[in-house]
């Protein structure tokens, strides 16, 4: 049921669960839940209260399976202030590809029938693996979801409570008012009181226009974080007019345009020495409040900050031919997608060709095929053209072999019309299959799909020319197949440690768009 509690034989993840509480070990943040079963409340493994003693504990996956068997969250550590699990990444089963779909708001928009059919199970099926699995159904998993917002937008913004109510996707102020109730043991009020009074002024949102809400949010991430190479990673294939970078000085920025649920949108993130350790600073300029959490949602995934960067980090940093690296960018990410049909379409036209050349052709498709967004954010002029758009384009506007353009607008079009399904919660050899029957997409392409849309931490791109270039700076093999070969030492982190090998081939360049 999504727990693990004391047995009467040793079990092994309970005393490493417990040796992780006992050391206020704070790698494990979010990776689950302590319940103490004297005080009925459930904290995050770093809790400074006093470890309780082995039989008056239960561990739970999801803070849902606590509050589901009746725990109230710790007022002193705060457990839903933390990062994510990266176990939904890691983990590629049904219970995953869930979880990044609650995450991403589908249960709210579409109810856990359109969450059941995007995974391609009976609802009852979905709720049954999710009881199994993780402890909780999908609906109290989203209504964990809602609460961790709503604890946010309280905590970082002067959000009126009923815009909070609104903003987290409850139905009313009473539903807010009883879920903090519930889960925190104290009121929407008395959680905003709580916080200091210097985050309240440097998070007051920013004037509202008409159509427009502003607003700034801090999100909580796991270190060492690797924020300059994250961003320089994003920066080096940001499309003119949709996204902006800077990297430069103690503060690294990253700022894109969005189309979420309910409108346009866009984002606005700062990170490094300037903004503070373990935290990234996010503005966020959105069509409708309802779209706060799913702005959130695709922000920490497009800059991976669920990751376990320790857990990354001591295990390619054993690696001879890797450590120099590792020690030199600890925390290093793998960047996610924003957008995943316009993964798909940066993907293609990214095939076989520089980094640099990519981003003009997509920087004339987004000019002429976008959709023109007058943001608050300098340098954000327009939206990336929808899958729709890109077909009814016709690479037009790609100067690319004819055979390419015909494989962007074909699989634009088959994404535009439901025929080809690319999202957060796709099976990844599923995803894999569906794209290379495709005629014009291979498996390199495939692969990249997989790493950014699904976050697949432990994916290889044999074959990719800039992975063969920093293998043979390393001292590697440059043989794709006997690369792919020493590779496997990296598993689950590969798709962590081709980022190590293409930063040595960085002069290259020659990695998708």
């Amino acid at each position: 049921m999504g727990l693990v509690t004391i047995q009467t034989a040793p079990d092994p993840v309970f005393a490493e669960r417990y040796r992780a509480i006992a050391a206020r070990d704070v790698r494990f943040d979010g990776q689950f839940f302590t319940a103490v079963h004297t005080t009925g409340i459930y904290c995050r493994p770093s809790c400074p209260a006093r470890t309780p003693r082995p039989e008056n504990v239960s561990f739970y996956l999801t803070s849902a399976a606590a509050h589901g068997a009746g725990y109230r969250a710790c007022k002193r550590c705060l457990p839903e202030a933390t990062p994510g699990t990266p176990a939904w990444d890691l983990r590629g089963d049904l219970a995953g590809r869930a979880m990044r779909l609650v995450a991403d708001g589908v249960v709210d928009r579409e109810g856990v029938d359109g969450l059941a059919a995007r995974l391609g199970y009976s609802p009852r099926h979905v709720s049954r693996v999710l009881r199994e699995d993780l402890g909780a159904a999908p609906l109290t998993l989203a209504r964990a979801h809602r609460a961790q917002t709503a604890r946010t937008l309280l905590t970082s913004t002067d959000l009126p409570v009923a815009d909070v109510a609104f903003a987290a996707g409850f139905g009313s102020i009473r539903q807010l008012n009883d879920t903090v109730r519930e889960i925190f043991a104290t009121t929407p009020t008395e959680l905003r009181a709580r916080r200091a009074g210097a985050a309240l002024a440097s998070a007051r949102t920013a004037p509202e226009t008409a159509d427009r809400v502003r607003l700034h949010v801090t999100l909580p991430v796991r270190e060492p974080f690797d924020a300059a190479g994250t961003v320089a990673y994003l920066g080096a294939r940001a499309v003119e007019g949709v996204e902006t970078a800077t990297t430069d000085g103690p503060e690294v920025t990253y700022a894109r345009t969005l189309l979420l649920p309910h409108g346009p949108g866009a984002v606005h993130v700062s990170a490094g020495a300037a903004v503070g350790p373990g935290r990234v600073a996010l503005r966020l300029e959105l069509a409708s409040l309802q779209d706060v959490a799913t702005a959130v949602a695709r922000v920490r995934r497009l800059l991976d900050l669920d990751a376990d960067p320790v857990a990354v980090d001591t295990a390619l940093g054993a690696d001879p031919a890797l450590a120099a690296s590792v020690a030199a960018t600890p925390g290093t990410r793998v960047p996610g997608a924003a957008d995943p049909h316009e993964l798909v379409v940066r993907a293609i036209v990214g095939q076989q060709i520089s980094v640099a050349a990519a981003r003009t052709h997509l920087g004339r498709l987004a000019a002429a095929a976008g959709t023109p967004y007058d943001s608050g954010f300098a340098g954000l002029t327009r939206l990336f053209p929808t899958a729709g758009q890109v077909a009814d384009d016709d690479g037009t506007h790609l100067a690319l072999p004819t055979r390419q353009r015909q494989t962007v607008t074909a699989t634009a079009r088959a994404l535009a019309d439901g025929t080809l399904d690319v999202d957060v919660g796709a099976d990844a050899a599923t995803l894999r299959t569906d794209l290379e029957t495709r005629p014009g997409i291979g498996p390199w392409t495939s692969g990249y799909v997989a790493l950014r849309v699904l976050g697949h931490p432990d994916t290889w791109l044999t074959g990719d020319v800039a992975l063969r270039a920093g293998a043979r700076a390393l001292g590697l093999p440059d043989d794709h197949r006997a690369l792919a070969e020493r590779a496997d030492s990296w598993a689950p982190w590969r798709s962590y440690a081709a980022r190590h090998v293409w930063r040595a081939a960085a002069p290259i360049g020659r990695t998708l768009a």
